[in-house]
């Protein structure tokens, strides 16, 4: 039997919860973006019920001898360290793979306790691997294998017998980029070169010629070797990210000139045969089955340029620039087989620059429907995006490819712009992490683009760690990509995740998600109500 003395017991209590619902609801507040010269570092947000809860990884390159890797918590505290840090990734089989210390000349494994388990070192004196690198299952030998990207030098005399422009030489030291692919035991079993899939209309001499009746735009599955201002030279292409998709056995790369390109390893790998193998990829079954970013270097799109009132500019046809990270989608999460790709936003000359994440589906054509096969993007065609807020960012109308499925960016160019390197990964749960470099900046955004976690990284180039990190040029605090983790993710699996600490050593305090403002005159209501049947019953 319910009593009066249980009743009043019992709205007193409840009064005493909403009362302080409200007051939360009043004193909490969200993480705003805005212009700052100075600010806290780690954990600034965390939005435990939208976000895609686990473990993130990433390296402090001068944090240690050897750079310092870190598994961190939501909260910040860390889980793991692993003594190397430049570009590291967590394998299922709870090993760490990043690049080896000596000059970025080979890779290293490592495992749960820091022991070294494997490693390569590139020997041949013309190949100089840099950037980035992938552990792949190649099924066509049914073992795991490593691709990595290289520069390979050229010769003055080798690169006018490929037809480049005399008149743009000497091209003394110059080198393009190469994929090379080693099985566990160090041999390569495979390798594509960018300089065997070149095209020229200077010397009709020459094979790559582009024959009589044709131009440059009759070969997008070639590079153009005398780009407009822009001869073969050192590090030509820049190369920065490569991916691996299993099920089209297929790899992309992309160069940070705002381009990416995909090649067919498939039908131009033969197992237990390295020689014929690299002869394929050479031949013309390893052009490129897909390009996208910027058609103007294959003269099927218009360049970005300054306007005749030289205050307005235009991006012309260019998609990307500075571009970092390109991957495909992994099978099983939301947008698999599109590919998702940091466009830093540089080379654009967008009046108000910016970065992004595109996300984009290559096999989409002009009347957007999925084709199942790879369509170029010029014949895909283009809409005129009219940006929000014109007035405000001073951002001007720009022709957007029809193949891009997703944009992320913030509102503010000032709460998120990276112009070197940075990374972004999809989650599970529709999410996308997002690593912007120059600021040591990674966070995590909804599908609609609302922050639900952030973090600052709160190591320096110097190898200090900062509880604030003041006004400072970026790469100050730089972090090249992160990584984030579920627990069910099988390299987690029986390890002791027991949090270790912050990095600052400093108790974790962040912002959580504000009450929703529509409740709060419900709940005071409703309180009233409370606090006058309390009285009653007195």
């Amino acid at each position: 039997m319910v009593t009066p003395k249980i009743m009043e017991h019992f709205l007193k209590k409840t009064l005493i919860v909403f009362v302080l619902a409200i007051f939360l609801a009043t004193t909490l507040s969200s993480a705003y973006a805005y212009e700052a010269l100075q600010g806290p570092t780690e954990v600034r947000y965390w939005d435990e019920v939208r976000a895609y809860n686990g473990y993130t990884l990433f390296a402090a390159r001068k944090h240690g001898p050897a750079g310092t890797s870190f598994l961190i918590d939501m909260e910040g505290y860390i889980i793991n360290t692993w003594p190397a840090g430049n570009n590291p990734r967590l394998l299922e089989n709870g090993n760490l793979l990043d690049v080896d210390t000596n000059g970025f000349r080979g890779f290293l494994e490592l495992d749960w306790d820091g022991n070294r388990i494997w490693e390569y070192n590139e020997t041949r004196e013309r190949y100089h691997p840099h950037h980035d690198f992938v552990r792949i299952f190649n099924p066509k030998l049914n073992e795991y294998t490593t691709m990595y990207i290289a520069n390979k030098d050229l010769t003055h005399d080798e690169c006018i017998s490929a037809g480049c422009d005399p008149l743009d030489g000497p091209y003394d030291n110059s080198q393009i980029d190469a994929i090379v692919e080693v099985d566990m035991d160090g041999n390569i079993i495979w390798e594509w070169w960018f300089f065997d899939h070149a095209v020229q209309d200077i010397d009709p001499t020459k094979a790559n010629y582009v024959g009589e009746g044709k131009t440059i735009a009759d070969y997008p599955g070639r590079i153009n070797l005398n780009l407009p201002g822009k001869p073969v030279k050192k590090d030509w292409l820049h190369s920065n990210s490569l991916d691996y998709n299993e099920e089209l056995d297929q790899v992309v790369i992309n160069s940070v000139h705002g381009e990416f390109y995909v090649i067919d390893h498939g039908n131009t790998f033969i197992p237990s045969d390295p020689e014929g193998s690299i002869a394929l990829a050479a031949s013309s079954l390893g052009d490129f089955l897909y390009r996208f970013g910027d058609p103007a270097r294959y003269e099927q799109g218009e360049p970005p340029s300054i306007l005749e009132d030289w205050t307005k500019s235009t991006t012309g046809h260019k998609q990307i620039g500075g571009s970092h990270d390109i991957q495909w989608i992994a099978p099983g999460l939301p947008g698999e087989g599109n590919f998702l790709v940091f466009n830093n936003g540089q080379y654009l000359f967008e009046r108000t620059p910016q970065s992004y994440i595109f996300e984009i589906n290559g096999f989409f054509n002009a009347d957007g429907n999925d084709i199942g096969d790879y369509v170029n993007p010029p014949d895909a065609g283009y809409y005129t995006w009219d940006p929000p807020s014109r007035r405000e960012t001073h951002k001007q109308p720009k022709q957007m490819s029809n193949q891009i499925v997703w944009i992320y960016n913030s509102k503010s160019n000032q709460a998120f712009f990276s112009h070197i390197g940075s990374g972004c990964q999809r989650l599970p749960n529709g999410n996308t992490l997002i690593c912007a470099m120059t600021e040591g900046h990674f966070f995590e955004v909804t599908s609609e683009g609302e922050l639900v976690w952030e973090y600052i990284n709160p190591v320096t180039k110097d190898g200090g760690v900062l509880e604030i990190m003041p006004d400072n040029y970026p790469m100050t605090n730089s972090i090249f990509r992160a990584y984030r983790y579920g627990s069910d993710y099988p390299a987690l699996i029986s390890k002791d995740l027991t949090p270790q600490g912050t990095i600052t050593d400093r108790t974790p305090e962040y912002e959580i998600p504000e009450f929703p403002s529509w409740i709060i005159l419900p709940l005071f209501l409703f309180a009233t109500l409370l606090a006058i049947l309390i009285k009653k019953t007195n």
